[in-house]
């Protein structure tokens, strides 16, 4: 079986490749290029040649940056405006990692299509990986249900410990054992709104309020803020911590309150992305990457869900990726909340 394996120059997509050529699989290696870092990708593929010639396989460049900055770049930096918090990686992954490279890899006659994501595929469902530390089925949660036949992941049922461990042993490749680990999300160096100063002007001072309506304090500029932060404004008078509960970016104003301001017992969610063919269904929630799951109650309408939780999210944001898992860590579902 010919499998066409997503290359980053990193320890685990790069152990991926060879787990899966001695289980006998004929591989081919893939390099992505996403965005404009030039001295970012210039190691990277330095150290995916050096995998190729390391297995013997043939290796290609794939510029996809043009893709990547419309559907991924330009989304991130304009939720933001919006006053939207984006989950760029979730549509990286539905639509460049997997959809392009997919596409890519029936063009040179592959059978399927294998990445270093830490996750499993049981019973046609993606289900977090043994590691739980290292864990990525959130992020893939909103993967084309029908790619998921022509997807291997050799890392799911494997430690990064062990992975890194035994890359050491291996003269050719040691050395991507012991490199930095990429960041979450690969365009941002070092915070978010830095990227946003080179499209916006992201420092206008603005009015903060409470739940009322009054003027208590004064802010950097909405683009500062995501639901549930508690630093970088300032109010009169206030005793308690205070939370960012609402965004305006017309007016460039925030609303805050009180954490029991942030509690919340259900939300709706959009691009409802369903696995199963059940259009109701209870659920384990995680509105967040580390966020502990909630029961929950799932309600399909159209392309859309309304979630019953039951009990407390807290500091939901729009924009972020709910991801519905059944009792067995399987992924049912998930939407990116309205």
């Amino acid at each position: 079986m010919k499998v066409l394996i997503a290359l980053s120059g990193g320890v685990d997509s790069s152990m991926s490749a060879k787990y899966l050529q001695d289980q006998g699989y004929n591989i081919v290696g893939c390099y992505m290029m996403l965005h404009g870092r030039e001295d970012y990708h210039k190691k990277n593929i330095e150290n995916v040649k050096k995998v190729g010639d390391f297995l013997n396989i043939p290796t290609h460049v794939l510029d996809l940056q043009n893709t990547f900055k419309k559907e991924v770049y330009d989304l991130f930096v304009n939720s933001y405006k919006d006053g939207i918090t984006p989950n760029p990686c979730a549509h990286c992954n539905r639509l460049i990692k997997f959809g392009a490279l997919w596409e890519f890899a029936k063009s040179l006659g592959c059978d399927k299509i294998a990445t270093g994501h830490y996750a499993r595929i049981e019973n046609g469902l993606i289900k977090s990986a043994v590691d739980e530390t290292k864990d990525q089925s959130y992020f893939l949660a909103n993967l084309d249900p029908e790619i998921l036949p022509h997807i291997i992941f050799p890392l799911g049922d494997k430690f990064k410990s062990d992975i890194k461990a035994q890359a050491a042993q291996i003269p050719q490749i040691s050395s991507l054992a012991t490199q930095k680990e990429s960041s979450e999300i690969c365009f941002v160096e070092t915070t978010y709104i830095d990227v946003l100063k080179q499209h916006y002007n992201t420092n206008l001072p603005g009015i903060v309020r409470n739940a009322n309506g009054d003027a208590i304090g004064t802010h950097e500029g909405y683009m500062h803020y995501t639901i549930g932060k508690r630093k970088g404004f300032k109010i009169t008078g206030a005793h308690d911590p205070h939370y960012v509960t609402a965004i305006n970016p017309s007016s460039n104003e925030i609303t805050v309150g009180k954490k029991d301001d942030l509690e919340c017992y259900g939300f709706k969610t959009r691009n409802f992305n369903n696995f199963t063919p059940q259009k109701e269904f209870e659920s384990l929630v995680k509105i967040r990457y580390r966020s502990k799951p909630i029961p929950c109650i799932v309600r399909q309408e159209g392309d859309g869900a309304t979630i019953e939780l039951k009990g407390n999210a807290g500091a939901v944001a729009s924009g972020q990726l709910a991801v519905f898992y059944d009792n067995d860590q399987r992924v049912l579902a998930s939407g990116f909340i309205a």
